[in-house]
């Protein structure tokens, strides 16, 4: 069975996931934390996949992102539509009662705010991060592989970051990346070995 290498960004996102449930990983499970920015992103997955033991590696970018779509809410979750079997995803994730949305999931070099996420909604994406473009690129310049991306909801139009409610949003961010390792697993263990062996 090929390794797992979950990527994520920020400290508060690899402390999530330490904190997750890791019982029904199906093979190795690396995660790496890269920094934030999509340059930081691409060059810490290039670094890592050249290790023989994640060569092959499938890869899942995950953490926070922000919505775009009305109606979205801080918890929800984004299934990147780059992502190998993402319907797959998306209904195991709901089935664990997680509110999913696939579709486009637009890369930024900042955080977007305002206007700028109506421009961004404007060329189909659902959600924007500054790393899950990068990580995926990265992952298939090493080789063809089975690549993903699930980004759980910080902040909406309605729920900004920055403003009184941020702690709350993101508490609930929190708890749901944690909360949502199994289902990383059971892609893994499906459409990794599936659609690639």
């Amino acid at each position: 069975m090929t390794a797992l290498l979950v990527v994520c960004a920020l400290g508060v996102e690899r402390f999530a996931l330490r904190g997750g449930d890791r019982t029904g990983a199906a093979g190795p499970v690396a995660l790496l934390r890269t920094g934030m920015g999509p340059q930081a992103a691409g060059r810490a997955v290039t670094e890592a996949l050249r290790a023989p033991e994640l060569r092959d590696a499938a890869v899942l970018a995950t953490g926070f992102c922000a919505g775009l779509s009305p109606g979205m809410r801080p918890g929800d979750l984004v299934v990147s539509d780059e992502t190998h079997g993402a319907g797959q995803l998306a209904a195991a994730l709901e089935a664990a009662g997680h509110t999913v949305h696939t579709g486009r999931l637009a890369g930024s070099d900042h955080v977007v705010r305002g206007a700028e996420r109506s421009v961004l909604r404007s060329t189909g994406a659902i959600a924007v991060d500054m790393e899950s473009t990068a990580i995926l690129h990265a992952a298939l310049a090493r080789g063809p592989r089975p690549v993903a991306a699930v980004r759980v909801v910080v902040d909406t139009p309605e729920h900004e970051l920055l403003r009184v409610g941020t702690l709350r949003t993101g508490i609930t961010a929190f708890r749901v990346l944690r909360a949502i390792l199994p289902a990383f697993f059971e892609w893994h263990r499906t459409t990794a070995v599936l659609s690639w062996r």
